[in-house]
């Protein structure tokens, strides 16, 4: 007779989850008895929460929800951080934990916490399973919340008890399509009107906006409108090709070069702009450009955002209908297009600096030159995010993963573990600080274990930089950023992986494409200096706007 384990199992499968990431315990033991003949395969992590960036990365890249496993108690809390992770940046998620038996408690109190209240802040969705019977329909539905909008993770509890319960009846609910609502003609007549009515349009692609549905048609709709685009950081690279409509990424909130854009346009149409990241530019109360928010959902007001027009249903279908109704009306205009080479040759100076120990641009150029167009760069959270996400360029879609909601560290080594694991013919990089990649190293059995083709770049300067830097900026003494790192390479081959240490600036991209050649897990130990932070990003900016707290 089937049990409550066995008909979650099969509700998984139903859902076409093809890996489970995790770490279970004992109050998982009849799930993972029921995973062993499945069609699912258990992925193994040496840290819960690397499992939860996995899964989350899983749902970002494929639109489909990655599923992460825990025990109960600790093991459980260890996927908090990979719970905001991915409800912060709309990844969809399930993360299944363990629980001591509902109908009994011969262990009392041990390891107990309540998981349920604390998932609720951190999830669309957190709910206990008391009942085997309920299975099917409550992870039906999980699945279902998990991916529409705004997509998110959503936990499920599955006690001891009720995983090994009997059930008579064993079956699973059919899945059914997400059918999203589509904007209203009036709004989209009146959206349409105040573009061909403005004299400098400008799109801004957000978060919402870079999603794998979207790439065709976000793409189609800027080739068809020709009208000049810039995105945020999570919006880099919805749109396909090296676009020369493309006017920069806004990597801070303002001052920036790409500002010069912002400033001179008289409308900006922000297209799934998501407010959980760093503003992208600081909207004013008056005299500023006028913006058109569209989106799956209405538009969170802020301090710093305030739209005037809002066009709310699905972007495809809205992108679709607003291209057919500007199509061929807009007149040409260069008051905007005329500053994209005096930008971009800004944002793209000192790219070939021939410094040692490595500048940022030099770093970004480096990358950029070994990786394919469709290789993907997974970026851990530092100093070098801003510098990957002024200065690389994307051609193909969701090739520069990096977080600018929770901006956590720690999530750069497993999400490139998922894109390697996703697409095993596509080079993929991780990119590292020496104090991110130490949060979750023990990772690398992991990609070792499963046998994963991939590079891990470590930029070494012992020290947590970013804070560093903000701490000089702000005028306070060096204190409480610095420490001594291991031997990376010898680290590297500890796990069974390669390891190679650039000693000199000529040396880093055959070092990175020998790694490549190589195959296999390969860490890269990159020496960087980053002085080009005050330079660029505070003296230099300076001269547009006096604040520099905007990072």
């Amino acid at each position: 007779m089937p049990k409550g384990s066995d008909l979650f199992v099969a509700a998984l499968e139903n859902e076409g989850v093809e890996r489970v990431f995790g770490v279970p315990g004992e109050e998982n033991l009849d799930l993972l008895e029921s995973l062993r003949p499945s069609r699912i395969e258990l992925v193994l992590t040496r840290h819960e929460q690397a499992a939860a960036f996995m899964a989350a990365t899983h749902g970002r890249l494929t639109g489909q929800p990655g599923v992460c496993l825990a025990t109960l108690g600790p093991g459980a809390l260890n996927l908090a951080t990979g719970a905001a992770y991915a409800h912060l940046g709309a990844m969809p998620m399930i993360l299944i934990t363990g629980q001591k038996p509902l109908m009994s408690a011969r262990q009392a109190r041990f390891q107990i916490v309540d998981i349920v209240a604390s998932m609720k802040p951190l999830t669309k969705m957190t709910r206990q399973i008391i009942s085997a019977s309920s299975i099917p329909a409550t992870v039906r539905d999980a699945f279902r919340v998990a991916m529409d909008e705004r997509p998110g993770p959503v936990h499920l509890e599955l006690p001891e008890d009720v995983a090994g319960e009997d059930v008579e009846n064993a079956f699973v609910i059919p899945r059914h399509a997400l059918e999203r609502p589509v904007a209203g003609s009036a709004a989209l007549d009146s959206a349409a009107e105040a573009i061909l009515a403005a004299k400098r349009p400008l799109v801004m692609i957000g978060a919402a906006g870079n999603r794998p549905s979207l790439i065709d048609a976000l793409s189609t709709f800027v080739a068809r409108t020709r009208l000049p685009f810039f995105n945020t950081q999570m919006g880099k690279g919805a749109v396909t090709g090296g676009s020369n409509l493309y006017m920069g990424t806004a990597a801070l909130s303002e001052g920036d070069y790409v500002h010069e854009a912002v400033e001179r346009a008289d409308l900006i149409i922000a297209i799934g702009h998501d407010t959980v990241e760093k503003p992208p530019f600081l909207m004013k109360s008056a005299g500023g450009p006028k913006v058109v928010h569209i989106g799956y959902q209405s538009a969170t007001v802020e301090q710093v955002y305030h739209p005037d027009m809002e066009v709310i249903g699905d972007i495809r279908a809205t992108v679709e209908a607003l291209g057919e109704r500007l199509d061929g009306q807009l007149a040409s205009d260069d008051g905007i297009l005329e500053l994209r080479q005096r930008i971009l040759a800004r944002i793209n100076d000192r790219a070939e600096d021939d410094r040692f120990p490595i500048i940022p641009q030099r770093i970004v150029h480096d990358v950029r030159k070994v990786m394919p167009e469709d290789g993907i760069v997974c970026l851990d959270n530092g100093m070098y995010k801003i510098w990957f996400a002024r200065n690389y360029r994307t051609h193909v879609a969701n090739t520069l993963l990096l977080d600018n909601a929770l901006a956590t560290m720690g999530a750069g080594l497993p999400s490139a573990m998922m894109a390697a694991m996703l697409y095993p013919d596509r080079r993929v990089l991780a990119v590292c600080g020496d104090g991110g990649f130490m949060m979750n190293s023990q990772e690398m059995e992991t990609a070792v274990r499963l046998g994963l083709n991939l590079v891990v770049v470590i930029l070494n300067d012992s020290a947590y930089g970013m804070i560093r830097w903000k701490q000089a900026v702000d005028g306070f003494p060096d204190f409480g950023m610095s420490f001594d790192n291991p031997d990376f390479v010898r680290y590297a081959e500890a796990y069974g992986a390669k390891g190679s240490r650039v000693n000199a600036v000529e040396d880093l991209v055959p070092t990175l494409e020998a790694a490549f050649a190589g195959g296999g897990v390969h860490l890269v130990d990159v020496p960087i200096d980053y002085s080009e932070n005050t330079r660029v990003l505070v003296d230099e900016l300076r001269n547009r706007t006096p604040d520099v707290n905007c990072m």
